[in-house]
C-alpha cells in the first residue's frame, strides 16, 4: 500500500511530494493536466518562497524583485524587502523546475484525477486503491474538497483575476500595484524581456477594458500586444475543515481568501511541509491547528485591506497613505514577505 497519494500536480502538489519522499514515504502524484500546468496568478515569489523552494532544492530562473511598490492618484510608495529578494517567475517555469525536482526524486506522477475517495480504518480508498493517506492539491475549485463535502457557500462580492504577458524589457525590480476605482493591476518582471500584468477586480469586463483605468501603466505599455488572457476565479473560498480522516488539504484546496497580498506561494509551501510533518507523525489532525497558526498573519492583513480598500474614500487614500507612512508600509510588506 502506498503511503500517500498527493491529488492535485501544481506547485503545492509538487512540493508535498517532494517533502513526503524527503521524509521517506512512497509517494504518488495525480494530475489530469501535462507538464507545465499555468495559472492565473500574479507570478511574484516572495522572498519567503524563494527561500521554501531553495529548501527543496528548486531555484527556479526569474527575475529579482526588490520589493513591492504602489502606485496610485499621481504618488507611489516603496518598500523594500528585508529578508532577502523575491523573485519574479513565469508559472510554466515554476512548475517546470518543480516538475524536474519531482522527477529526480524518482516520485510518480500519474496523468489522471482523483475522482472517488472512500475513507476506510487505518487507510483511505483513492479511486479503489489503498493508500495510507491523501493530501489535496488540487487547486481553487477542488474536486476532492466538494466530493468530500467540505466545500462552503461563500456570501459577498466576488473577486476575480485576469493575467497577461508584455513582450518588453522590465522598468522596475519591483512589484508594482497599480490602484485604481474598479481594480488593482499588479505588475511583475518576470525574465529579461517579459513583464506579466495581472488584474484583480470584482466586475465582469475585458482585460483592455479594465487595463484602460490605470492610465499610466497604459502609457507605459505603449501599443505592445498582450498574450493571451488567461483567468481564474470566484478568489474566495471556504472549506468547513482541511482534515477529515486521513484526507488533508493543502493551498487553495484548503480555502482561499484573495491574491490581494501575493504570498499564495510562500503560505502553500508551508501549509504542503506542516501537511507532511502530520502525516509522518501518524496525527493527520494536528495539521488543522498548523494551519490555522500558519495562516494567521496572512488572514488578518488580507482582510484588513480588502474590506478597507471596498470604501472608495478609503481606497484613494491607500497609497497616499502608504507615502506618508513608509515605516508601516515597510512593516506590512515584512510581515508578508518573511517566511511563513
Amino acid at each position: 500500500m502506498r503511503d500517500l497519494v498527493v491529488a492535485g500536480g501544481g506547485p503545492i502538489g509538487l512540493a508535498t511530494a517532494l517533502y513526503a519522499a524527503r521524509a521517506g514515504m512512497d509517494v504518488e502524484v495525480r494530475e489530469p493536466r501535462p507538464a507545465p500546468v499555468d495559472k492565473a496568478c500574479g507570478e511574484g515569489l516572495m522572498p519567503g518562497a524563494v527561500a521554501g523552494l531553495a529548501a527543496l532544492g528548486v531555484d527556479p530562473p526569474g527575475h529579482r524583485l526588490a520589493g513591492i511598490r504602489y502606485v496610485g492618484g499621481g504618488r507611489s510608495a516603496d518598500a523594500l524587502f528585508r529578508h532577502g529578494e523575491g523573485r519574479g517567475v513565469r508559472r510554466t517555469t515554476l512548475h517546470r523546475s518543480l516538475t524536474e525536482a519531482v522527477a529526480e526524486a524518482g516520485i510518480k506522477v500519474v496523468e489522471r484525477a482523483v475522482s472517488e475517495v472512500e475513507s476506510r480504518a487505518g487507510h483511505v480508498l483513492v479511486d479503489g486503491e489503498p493508500a495510507g493517506y491523501l493530501v489535496a492539491a488540487d487547486g481553487l475549485h477542488s474536486p476532492v474538497r466538494r466530493m468530500l463535502g467540505l466545500d462552503r457557500p461563500v456570501e459577498g462580492r466576488r473577486r476575480f483575476g485576469l493575467r497577461v504577458h508584455v513582450e518588453m524589457e522590465p522598468w522596475t525590480p519591483f512589484v508594482e500595484v497599480h490602484w485604481a476605482e474598479g481594480s488593482e493591476a499588479y505588475v511583475t518582471p518576470v525574465a529579461d524581456e517579459l513583464v506579466g500584468i495581472a488584474l484583480l477586480t470584482e466586475r465582469h469586463a475585458a482585460f483592455e477594458d479594465l487595463l484602460a483605468e490605470h492610465v499610466l501603466l497604459r502609457q507605459r505599455l505603449g501599443r505592445r500586444p498582450l498574450s493571451r488572457t488567461r483567468g481564474a476565479g470566484p478568489l474566495r473560498q471556504r472549506s468547513a475543515a482541511r482534515t477529515i480522516g486521513r484526507v488533508l488539504l493543502v493551498g487553495d484546496a484548503a480555502g482561499y481568501l484573495d491574491a490581494l497580498t501575493g504570498e499564495g506561494i510562500a503560505i502553500g509551501l508551508a501549509q504542503a511541509r506542516a501537511a507532511v510533518d502530520a502525516v509522518v507523525a501518524g496525527r493527520p489532525e494536528d495539521y488543522e491547528a498548523a494551519y490555522r497558526r500558519l495562516g494567521r498573519r496572512h488572514e488578518l492583513l488580507t482582510h484588513a485591506l480588502l474590506v478597507s480598500s471596498r470604501v472608495p474614500v478609503v481606497r484613494r487614500q491607500i497609497v497616499p497613505l502608504a507615502a506618508r507612512l513608509p515605516r508601516v508600509f515597510t512593516g506590512v510588506v515584512d510581515q508578508l514577505a518573511r517566511p511563513a
